[in-house]
């Protein structure tokens, strides 16, 4: 069939992009700390403390968030690489609890600090937003400065 090849030409090419895949992850890691830790800072002197503190908190829910999606992704990778050649390749199970697990406890977080720690629930909502930030950074910087 025409899509059997498809599954090696992704594999070989996968291979050749793993460097620069793993470093624009590495990149988008630190960068999200960087810029939530940095408006954090910035509100927290500027205006308001609660507001930074939530940003930050924010910032470090969005950064755990991408490490467990990162490790799930590989998780998924490395089980459909191993059943490559199963006609009816099977999702572990785990990779699904472990998605539900990660946002149920994401949500649970934010929940405890918003309700015991009376911390500002948009800011820590913007906070999150420090991930999305330091995707498009990441990806402007790879526009500016292809690996190849």
């Amino acid at each position: 069939m025409f899509f059997a090849g498809l599954g090696e030409a992704a594999m070989a090419s996968s291979a050749a992009d793993a460097a620069p895949a793993a470093a624009t992850e590495r990149r988008i890691s630190w960068l999200t700390l960087l810029i939530g830790l940095a408006a954090a800072l910035l509100v927290a002197l500027l205006r308001d403390r609660l507001w930074g503190v939530g940003l930050a908190i924010g910032s470090v829910l969005a950064w755990l968030n991408f490490r467990w999606l990162r490790k799930g992704l590989d998780t998924l990778v490395l089980a459909s690489t191993a059943q490559q050649d199963q006609v009816e390749p099977k999702v572990p199970m785990a990779s699904y609890f472990a998605a539900v697990f990660r946002y149920g406890l994401l949500g649970l977080a934010v929940y405890v600090i918003f309700i015991y720690l009376q911390i500002p629930l948009g800011s820590m909502v913007l906070g999150l937003c420090a991930l999305a930030a330091a995707t498009i950074v990441a990806s402007v910087y790879e526009i500016l400065h292809p690996a190849d």
